[in-house]
């Protein structure tokens, strides 16, 4: 058993490791963009390029990475499911490819949430939506989405997904320790604008 977690983990991790970002950049001809901006990898920091198209591409395929390695081991083995949503969140945040430097996790992880509940995932989007809309960071979206999503998935999935929802969000907290201090400083940019270097 021990074999069969290690090797979702396995898949969840490299699923989770592709950085789309950077490759959807590279592909577009411009360059690294782990030189621009916050240096992330993420959508966030892909807008910041002027192209609304990749930055909605890399959201979008993040989003789906951390989906399709939950619904993949849902499907084919129906557990080990958790395991394979965590490992995926940790590959985007510290992919071997890129010297364990990866994005933030924001997308990758609401991808899981989906994978392990819709409804979960819905309200986890409708939370960062909202706050996006609202208050125009990016960062302080996500922190909000990742707040509820530990005491959603209580209520509607059990202690278990819980559990490692909280996980997910306590790691999504962490990469965000600069952005939160920013936050507090009243130095964050707001959604669209370039970042500090």
């Amino acid at each position: 058993m021990i074999g069969f977690y290690l090797a979702v983990a396995v898949f969840g991790y490299l699923m989770g490791s592709v950085p789309y970002g950077l490759l959807l950049t590279r592909l577009a001809g411009l360059g690294d963009i782990r030189a621009i901006g916050s240096g992330n990898i993420g959508a966030t920091n892909v807008l910041r390029t002027g192209n609304k198209t990749l930055a909605a591409a890399t959201l979008l395929l993040d989003g789906l990475k951390g989906f399709a390695a939950v619904l993949v081991v849902k499907l084919a083995f129906h557990h080990g499911v958790l395991v394979a949503g965590l490992a995926a969140v940790l590959g985007h945040l510290f992919p071997l490819w890129l010297g364990f430097k990866g994005g933030k996790g924001v997308a990758t992880g609401l991808g899981v949430f989906f994978g392990i509940a819709w409804p979960l995932g819905a309200l986890c989007c409708a939370v960062w939506l909202l706050a996006a809309f609202t208050l125009r960071y990016s960062s302080l979206s996500a922190l909000a989405a990742y707040a509820v999503a530990p005491i959603a998935a209580l209520f509607m999935n059990g202690p278990l997904a819980a559990e490692a929802t909280l996980i997910i969000a306590a790691l999504v907290y962490w990469k965000h320790k600069s952005n939160i201090k920013r936050l507090l400083a009243g130095q964050e940019p707001r959604i669209g604008q370039r970042a500090a270097v």
